[in-house]
């Protein structure tokens, strides 16, 4: 078996046990499922589809940070005494137009692009991308060189310096590794949204939309033909899967 062979084993083998995990999980009574219209979890992955997100910051208010606690909680992820700040899965920045003085605040997370520059550098093959779009880190072959965190434009990366304690059984973390938001990839594959956007709708905010930028009816597609949308840093041609709307 060859390099290329064994890194693709233990892509397929990361993504299938994550979900196979999250199909395991209970659902609490009364908790509303979003369709999303994913895979059937026993169907592999394939390009049909690619998952986005749409962001209005006209929406998102300045002072909550709902989106990133739910994620926090939904991956298990503690601040070992550091700024949460420094756990780069999903953040909230503000942008200030120097013109006008007009601030906008927007959560900035990995922008799972079309052409990531992580998996461009990465040695070991552990940043790869899903054939849905959605970029993720292998923690089982990650050595913890941090080139994919030097290559994200977005600094969307961070690494576990502390030995993780807090873990959940679809989410894999590890000391010395590296990771990023991974869009919830255990919830998309049961046909649930992620933490994140659920946690903005439990807000009343609205600020965040989830679906399938390939299909014309979803409705992330629906309001960017409507409204448009904004890539982050678009002059790198990167074709970001997360989109925002106001800046």
């Amino acid at each position: 078996m060859n390099k290329t062979e064994t890194v693709n084993i233990s892509r397929r083998s990361f993504v299938e046990k994550s979900a196979t995990a999250a199909a395991a999980l209970t659902i609490a009574p009364g908790v509303f499922l979003n369709q999303v219209h994913a895979k059937p979890a026993a169907q592999a992955v394939t390009d049909a589809k690619r998952w986005g997100l749409l962001i209005d910051t006209a929406k998102c208010a300045s002072g909550c940070t709902s989106c990133v606690s739910a994620c926090f909680e939904e991956n298990g992820i503690a601040s070992h005494g550091r700024p949460l700040t420094d756990q780069q899965w999903i953040r909230k920045v503000k942008l200030k137009d120097k013109l006008t003085d007009h601030i906008v605040s927007l959560p900035v997370l990995c922008q799972h692009c079309e052409n990531p520059p992580c998996v461009d550098v990465c040695p070991t093959g552990a940043s790869f991308k899903r054939d849905d779009g959605i970029v993720l880190v292998d923690r089982h072959i990650c050595i913890g060189c941090r080139y994919c965190m030097m290559a994200c434009p977005y600094k969307a990366r961070s690494f576990a310096h502390e030995v993780v304690d807090a873990t959940v059984d679809y989410q894999p973390r590890g000391k010395g590794t590296v990771e990023s938001c991974t869009m919830c990839v255990h919830r998309v594959d049961v046909d649930r949204i992620p933490a994140c956007v659920e946690a903005c709708a439990d807000a009343e905010h609205g600020a965040m939309i989830f679906g399938d930028l390939k299909d014309p009816q979803s409705e992330i597609s629906k309001q960017l033909v409507k409204h448009g949308g904004t890539q982050l840093r678009a002059d790198l041609g990167l074709n970001t899967g997360v989109r925002y709307r106001g800046i």
